[in-house]
């Protein structure tokens, strides 16, 4: 069974983790966002890319589910006293990563490329894809200020009121021919439970990765427990997009490609279409129990 995911860089991750115990890394693709992309001191940070990457390498730090485990901070901590305005604490092995990766970029390779010559040197079989090789950012509106999802949400807490949620980068985004592919070549596609304005949309703005979704078969993954996501600014987002920060808004975004609709079993909505499964993924026998009760439902 090949199974494809579209997923940021937290909840979705920790369902793949449960998958894995059900399905070889082989028959794993994820199509991952990249519109937290920055360029940040010479080096190119690709958060959500990495935290997958790092998860199927074995060295994820699963505590706060970003950068390495056992990572030192010698340059962040020497850039700070240096009066560098680091608000991103990056690990030191993790920025050698980016590093290696902007000179891949600067030389002419594709994100997707880069993204393979990185997995092959991390030991990694899945199949782990950015949605795009377009320029394609997502930045916040608040008062006189556009600024970066990354500087809204790490450097400002989320404590800024959001006005809108743009979009910069290029004219037309594509989704790549290999994002494409594994779509369609998925038996299943997950939408994972993660941030629906920021972390699954800009992927499914991708064009044609919906026209790809509609002719898959699609279970996607409230990112609700109850009325709240379980981390990140989920809430305020679909607020500001104009939604319902429930599984009801995250049903009705997923909706016209969705088969199957999952949502928490704390959850206080009844969705008519929704099954309801313990998503809280708290530990990995939970995840792995998810995953299964996934498959059981599609095969």
């Amino acid at each position: 069974m090949k199974v494809a995911f579209l997923s940021g860089g937290t909840g979705t991750p920790k369902l793949i983790r449960g998958f894995r115990n059900h399905l070889s890394d082989n028959d794993i693709s994820v199509i991952v966002n990249t519109a937290e992309d920055m360029w940040i001191y010479g080096s190119h940070l690709s958060p959500d890319i990495d935290t997958v990457m790092y998860l199927f390498a074995g060295i994820l730090n699963t505590d706060s589910w970003w950068g390495i485990k056992g990572d030192t901070t010698i340059t962040n901590d020497t850039l700070k006293d240096l009066g560098e305005d680091v608000y991103l604490t990056l690990g030191d092995r993790d920025r050698a990563l980016n590093i290696a990766r902007a000179r891949m970029l600067n030389s002419g390779i594709t994100l997707t490329g880069a993204t393979r010559e990185l997995c092959k040197r991390l030991g990694i079989s899945a199949n782990i894809l950015p949605m795009t090789d377009s320029e394609y950012t997502t930045y916040i509106k608040t008062g006189d200020l556009l600024i970066h999802f990354q500087e809204y949400w790490v450097k400002h807490r989320g404590n800024l009121d959001i006005e809108e949620v743009v979009r910069v980068g290029d004219d037309q985004v594509f989704g790549t021919k290999e994002t494409i592919d594994a779509i369609n070549n998925a038996d299943l596609v997950v939408i994972g439970p993660s941030n629906p304005v920021t972390s699954i949309s800009p992927i499914l703005e991708c064009s044609g990765v919906k026209d790809a979704l509609k002719e898959s078969f699609v279970v996607a993954v409230s990112p609700f427990i109850g009325n709240e996501p379980v981390s990140g600014p989920a809430k305020a987002l679909m607020e500001a997009w104009g939604m319902t920060a429930d599984s009801a808004g995250t049903y009705k975004l997923y909706n016209e490609f969705t088969d199957l609709f999952i949502q928490d079993i704390r959850d206080t909505i009844t969705l008519k279409d929704g099954i309801k499964l313990d998503t809280l993924m708290k530990t990995e026998d939970v995840s792995s129990k998810l995953a299964g009760e996934i498959i059981s439902r599609v095969c």
